[in-house]
């Protein structure tokens, strides 16, 4: 697993841009699977039934080679798909989805036309959006004795872990977010400790 930040969109979002009577509505999402980016394409085409296009591209995957696909949805092959795809890739972004959506205005716009409009729909949409760098995490509960609370606590400092939620019953149920790259560390500081249980919560 890559543990290095990555960027992504920071909010879904829509934006809408008219070329030449055409109305260009970007959509865009986070998404970590290519299952839940076509998840939100179908219901954006769903939202969307009576437009003419709704053209779509995502790029998924903290790697050095993304899942990367994009479709023209019956604009003219290279022109809608492959633009809004760039503007993602230009960005640097992964795990975002874009589709933009186009209700034609009468008036054809040509080949260029096109892959400037969907690229510029695409680009104008994430930009919108804004964009957040993320850190890989993994997700871990530690049950331990209320007198290793605060030892506890001021060791979880070394490992930059985020405390998410915290039980208090007959003993502490510490739920962490801990950075991928802290893995290691983590396992190794856990041991040095007088800990119950430790549960991993990775999906």
């Amino acid at each position: 697993m890559n543990t290095q930040p990555y960027l992504t969109v920071k909010q879904s979002t829509t934006a809408e841009l008219v070329i030449e009577r055409s109305r260009f509505i970007g959509h865009c999402c986070e998404v970590e699977t290519e299952e839940a980016a076509k998840a939100f394409i179908a219901g954006i085409r769903l939202e969307h039934a009576r437009a003419n296009h709704n053209c779509f591209a995502y790029r998924i995957g903290n790697t050095e080679h993304p899942l990367e696909y994009f479709n023209d949805h019956g604009e003219p092959s290279g022109t809608a798909g492959k633009p809004i795809l760039g503007a993602i890739q230009r960005l640097n972004l992964v795990n975002t989805v874009v589709v933009v959506t186009r209700y034609f205005g009468g008036k054809k716009l040509g080949v260029r036309g096109l892959i400037d409009a969907y690229g510029q729909a695409a680009t104008l949409v994430l930009e919108t959006a804004g964009i957040i760098q993320r850190v890989p995490q993994f997700e871990v509960t530690l049950v331990y004795e209320y007198s290793q609370h605060a030892l506890i606590l001021h060791r979880l400092q070394q490992v930059e872990a985020t405390v998410t939620d915290t039980q208090f019953t007959e003993n502490v149920a510490l739920r962490l977010a801990v950075p991928e790259s802290q893995r290691e560390a983590f396992k190794r500081l856990v041991g040095e400790l007088s800990v119950i249980r430790m549960d991993w919560n990775d999906h």
